[in-house]
């Protein structure tokens, strides 16, 4: 059978995020930062809505560069990010994104690869069909707009969600993989930076299907033969990468905005509790023990604060859990001079129960 990939990519994700949280920035050009210690505007751009990518603002950039480029548009809006926010969206939109896969794979908090061969039979129309229909399960539930690329292996499927973005969905068949892939500039094959296209504008060459005139043994004298054989088939469209469930998470972790800001334990201590059982249940289907228990806060002004502990044993144990988590709980608030708007509970440093090889959740 031929396979069917999907790679998922969320649209400017940290950007939106925030214009879900409020509306009223969609019509304005937006910068989420992520500002260093130094204070002021020491820091760099984590990403930009479309408003404000059309005025040359882009990721990566320096946050003074970005309001140099804003500073005719009074209404352009600078946040720091919210991470806990973000993962708390991603997390659910990504509960969305498994349901429609046979093989999941997450690769970040905005992007996932997704194997749908079983369930759309090798039919390309019907796989365009199920992409609308996953698109449109994500957005009436999360509100978040996404752009899916469809082909036949996850190199292409990457490439097709970067052709037509945001809110868009491109579907590249086999037999139309080189002709897509032709006219793109060579820097759209995933793993080729500005240095390595620097080289081949040097030797006169700028779009796929120029770079297909080198045969590979000049690509692996170039670039050595691992990456020399790697551009090699990625300009004819060719990867064998199979997507793969495996994917080792950091932390598994819960966060709930409160219904007031508080700073009160008796009111707090409710929703840790439902915190605590919800994310127990997570750890308990995929086989998990954990050994670090923390909690976090986002403050009323949307600062974050976090206190964590480690505990002398791995455990499964609800009890642990909530045991711990509501022990940081008092210790924070000991002297915790702000209301909290946002509670989350995490664990950390995770390993498998004995005899379960298979971990198929990202948090």
């Amino acid at each position: 059978m031929t396979r069917i990939i999907f790679h998922i990519d969320f649209d400017y994700f940290f950007a939106q995020c925030e214009e879900l949280r409020n509306p009223e920035l969609r019509t304005k050009p937006v910068a989420v930062c992520v500002y260093s210690d130094r204070g002021g505007d020491s820091g760099a751009i984590a990403t930009a809505n479309y408003l404000a990518r059309k005025y040359g603002v882009k990721s990566g950039m320096p946050i003074k560069f970005a309001k140099k480029r804003l500073e005719s548009i009074p209404e352009s809006v600078f946040l720091p990010t919210d991470f806990d926010y973000y993962t708390d969206i991603s997390e659910k939109t990504m509960n969305i994104i498994r349901e429609h896969a046979d093989i999941f794979e997450y690769v970040g908090k905005d992007e996932a690869y997704l194997d749908v061969t079983k369930r759309t039979e090798s039919d390309f129309q019907k796989a365009s069909h199920h992409a609308q229909q996953l698109k449109n399960a994500i957005r009436t539930s999360t509100k978040l707009s996404t752009t899916i690329g469809v082909s036949s292996n996850k190199l292409v499927a990457k490439i097709a969600s970067g052709y037509k973005k945001p809110d868009g969905l491109t579907v590249v068949e086999p037999e139309r993989i080189e002709l897509f892939l032709s006219d793109l500039p060579i820097r759209t094959i995933p793993g080729i930076g500005k240095k390595t296209e620097e080289k081949f504008t040097e030797i006169g060459l700028q779009t796929i299907v120029q770079l297909r005139t080198l045969d590979v043994f000049k690509l692996n004298e170039l670039f050595g033969r691992k990456i020399g054989a790697y551009i090699y088939n990625a300009s004819r469209g060719i990867d064998e990468e199979p997507v793969s469930p495996h994917h080792d998470p950091v932390q598994y972790s819960r966060i709930v905005t409160l219904k007031q800001d508080s700073s009160d334990f008796n009111f707090l201590i409710i929703d840790l509790e439902k915190l605590c059982e919800d994310l127990h249940q997570s750890i308990i289907e995929d086989s998990l023990l954990f050994k670090s228990v923390g909690i976090q806060f986002v403050q009323s002004d949307l600062s974050n604060k976090s206190k964590s502990r480690t505990l002398k044993n791995p455990t499964s144990s609800l009890d642990e859990l909530k045991k711990n988590a509501v022990s940081l709980l008092r210790e924070s608030l000991e002297d915790q001079k702000m209301p909290i708007r946002r509670l989350g509970i995490k664990v950390s440093d995770l390993s498998q129960v004995q005899g379960q090889a298979d971990i198929t959740r990202f948090f």
